[in-house]
């Protein structure tokens, strides 16, 4: 039977901003350049800036089947398996308010241990309980914990991955509605609690930052069971590269993905099988499918020329 293989690959091109990425089509980078030659463009995505998710986690929640709209995709539930309850993630964070803007730093980003995010978590989670949200933990990184209860339920939220490394505006934050006033109710709550706790005391001695707030993320339900596919892969090795705009360590990390991931996807595609490269940036997701064969295309493959493929421009 016919292997199937969908790449989703987040960061390919350096931020917005940054220096020129390494073109694909450069011979660094064999797998990619002959991928893209033997592919025609798919669907695109695209994201306006004050977007609450990523085109990366629109594509992401396409190719499993997801339901919702920008930032009503219920990942939490998703990601758990959980089945007809409203949950969301709950992320610790450090959030740093200027006049302006809103720079937020994730549990990953603060070196949370699980010692302190159990800590917090006994101290906080009487207040959700009042709201009829329940909190447990979740995940490999201290301080994302599962969050389950009504108000949840069509609850706008904006994606971690959206703010990582911006300054967001208020407006983009906007979130109306009765469960919003509670959750912003909460993070007052938590803020001043937070404040005064013996944890961050012990962070501040470790020259860390404060925990001084939470960020909720994923919201909403899944009626029935809906299982991630197993044909769709992500490839993360070259979103904090471009996120930090290191020009050097973008290309290595490129190299490497070149060497394996678009090797794999590669050899599913020579062997006839059913290949779906998507190719990310902040602000779009390209897809890309196996190109109809012609004429053109065959006498262009015996002589060895391959179109020229920007990346940048593309995305």
């Amino acid at each position: 039977m016919p292997q199937k293989l969908h790449l989703i690959i987040p960061g390919a091109v350096l931020a917005q901003g940054a220096a020129q990425a390494p073109s694909p089509t450069a011979p660094v980078l064999p797998k990619l350049r002959a991928l893209l030659a033997a592919m025609d463009p798919a669907t695109r995505i695209e994201c306006a800036e004050d977007s609450p998710s990523t085109p990366c986690e629109l594509a992401l929640a396409e190719a499993n089947a997801l339901p919702g709209s920008p930032g009503h995709i219920p990942w939490a539930a998703f990601e758990s398996g959980t089945v007809g309850m409203p949950c969301a993630f709950l992320k610790l964070c450090h959030l740093q308010v200027g006049a302006e803007h809103i720079l937020l730093l994730a549990p990953e980003d603060l070196g949370v241990d699980a010692d302190t995010s159990g800590l917090l978590m006994q101290a906080m989670a009487p207040y959700f309980l009042e709201d009829g949200i329940t909190l447990q933990p979740y995940g490999a990184v201290p301080g994302t914990w599962l969050a389950t209860g009504e108000p949840f339920r069509n609850l706008r939220t904006v994606s971690t991955d959206q703010l990582a490394g911006r300054r967001v505006t208020r407006a983009m934050l906007e979130s109306t509605g009765g469960a919003a006033a509670v959750l912003r109710r909460l993070q007052n709550e938590m803020q001043m609690l937070l404040y005064t706790h013996p944890a961050n005391d012990a962070r501040q001695q470790q020259r860390l930052l404060p925990i001084n707030s939470f960020w909720i993320t994923g919201a909403g339900v899944l009626d029935i069971a809906t299982p991630a596919m197993p044909h769709v892969q992500v490839e993360h090795r070259l979103r904090a590269a471009a996120l930090r705009t290191d020009t050097a360590a973008h290309a290595k990390a490129w190299q490497e993905v070149d060497a394996d991931a678009c090797a794999r996807l590669l050899a599913v595609l020579r062997e006839g099988g059913d290949a779906r490269l998507t190719l990310c940036s902040e602000k779009a997701a390209q897809s890309f499918v196996p190109a109809h064969d012609s004429v053109l295309r065959r006498i262009k493959s015996v002589l060895g020329l391959q179109p020229s493929f920007n990346l940048s421009e593309q995305l």
